[in-house]
């Protein structure tokens, strides 16, 4: 099969998708596959908390999901014990040996931009060369069509869930943005648990130009109210940014917004800005956990400690607004944000997590040559383990890595 084909199949599978059901993207692989040379092509996505790949379900299995019908018996595949996992979790492509039929088998990472979805299985008698660079493609354009489906597609979201979400949690992650965004200089990636019953933690991460833009936030309290506080201050942040406004324009405006509308609300957070050009970090605290700054596989004591200014919510700002810090990265520079509930999380003997606990974790597992996402993901299994699975506390973390050498 030459390029031109390859080309033509890649083509019509794009133009088929602009009015596609969500419920046919599996046919829609599977033909395509059939067209590049395979005898097999399987998609399946990654639950929300990213502990099982799911197989999409055919057309049956989605009037099932769609009539909330959980007979669907949709295949679930681990992600920490399984090919398919090892393929998602290191976002690289894995082969096994040939079958009793002598079919091989292989497991595609399915990446949107840098944002992990899933994977995709392909089935043919050999895979060699040639083959696999098609599968690829096809993994690539499988990835564009389920992020400009996923978003208004009921199949697609329960598919991805495995119980129900709290009122507050389905609140925030529609103002959320993906967990994973970056260019070639810089990565950001967030994670957020207890993912189906989070109370006030939110997170934020956008690029404009050159510039990333971060933010972290913890409301008080955890029920509808303070979803609502971050999800507010999420607009507002945005509203101000988008405006023009710095970071000390989007505390205020946070602050008056929340003192108006959602009064005696206290929020915590760290907002800041990345020049991806010159890796020039500025960034303001209030009342939050100072950020870590990870620099050749070690935490760099005290780089980022600033005295916080008070929460947001109550303070009515007569103090003015808080001071703007500023700091210098360097390449390959990695700033890790997270709230209190990672840090306060407590055993049953009563043994806090840490932050020297969790700086381990994480520069262990960026030390194995993981991912940012999966790097926090194994960060949030350790949490999980240690309060024997029950958080007292929203747990959110954030990783941004200064990659400009990549560019």
């Amino acid at each position: 099969m030459d390029g031109d084909t390859l080309g033509a199949v890649l083509a019509d599978m794009l133009a088929a998708s602009h009015r596609l059901a969500p419920r046919a993207i599996p046919l829609l692989v599977e033909d395509a596959g059939r067209r590049l040379g395979l005898t097999g092509a399987r998609v399946y996505v990654a639950d929300l908390q990213q502990q099982g790949l799911v197989a999409l379900p055919n057309p049956e299995q989605a009037s099932r999901l769609a009539a909330d019908d959980r007979t669907a018996d949709l295949e679930t595949l681990p992600v920490d014990n399984s090919l398919a996992g090892h393929a998602y979790r290191t976002e690289s492509v894995r082969l096994s040996r040939p079958d009793s039929g002598g079919e091989r088998t292989g497991w595609f990472p399915v990446v949107d931009g840098i944002g992990r979805m899933g994977v995709l299985r392909v089935t043919a008698p050999e895979l060699d060369a040639s083959l696999l660079h098609r599968c690829e493609a096809l993994a690539g354009l499988v990835a564009m069509i389920l992020a400009t489906k996923q978003p208004f597609s009921d199949v697609l979201t329960r598919t991805m869930r495995t119980r129900s979400m709290s009122l507050q949690a389905e609140l925030l992650w529609a103002f959320m943005p993906p967990r994973t965004i970056g260019t070639a200089a810089v990565t950001s990636s967030a994670l957020l648990e207890p993912a189906y019953d989070i109370g006030g933690d939110a997170y934020d991460h956008s690029l404009a130009g050159e510039v990333l833009h971060l933010t972290l936030l913890d409301a008080m309290g955890h029920d509808l109210a303070s979803g609502g506080c971050s999800a507010t201050a999420l607009a507002a942040c945005r509203s101000t940014r988008q405006a023009g406004g710095g970071l000390d324009d989007i505390a205020v405006e946070i602050d008056r917004t929340l003192e108006r509308w959602i009064p005696e609300r206290l929020l915590t957070c760290v907002i800041g800005d990345l020049d991806t050009t010159t890796g020039q970090l500025e960034w303001i605290n209030c009342g939050h956990p100072a950020p870590l700054l990870i620099r050749d596989r070690r935490v760099v004591t005290g780089a980022l400690d600033r005295p916080p200014r008070p929460p947001l919510g109550l303070t009515g700002y007569g103090v003015g607004p808080p001071p703007v810090h500023t700091v210098q990265l360097q390449p390959g520079d990695r700033l890790l944000l997270f709230t209190d509930g990672v840090t306060d999380a407590r055993s049953a003997a009563g043994e806090l997590f840490g932050e020297r606990r969790l700086a381990d974790v994480v520069v262990r597992a960026l030390t194995e040559g993981l991912p940012a996402p999966e790097a926090l993901r194994r960060l949030i299994q350790h949490i999980l383990v240690h309060q024997d699975q029950r958080l007292s506390d929203d747990a959110t973390t954030l990783l941004a890595e200064w990659h400009p050498d990549h560019r």
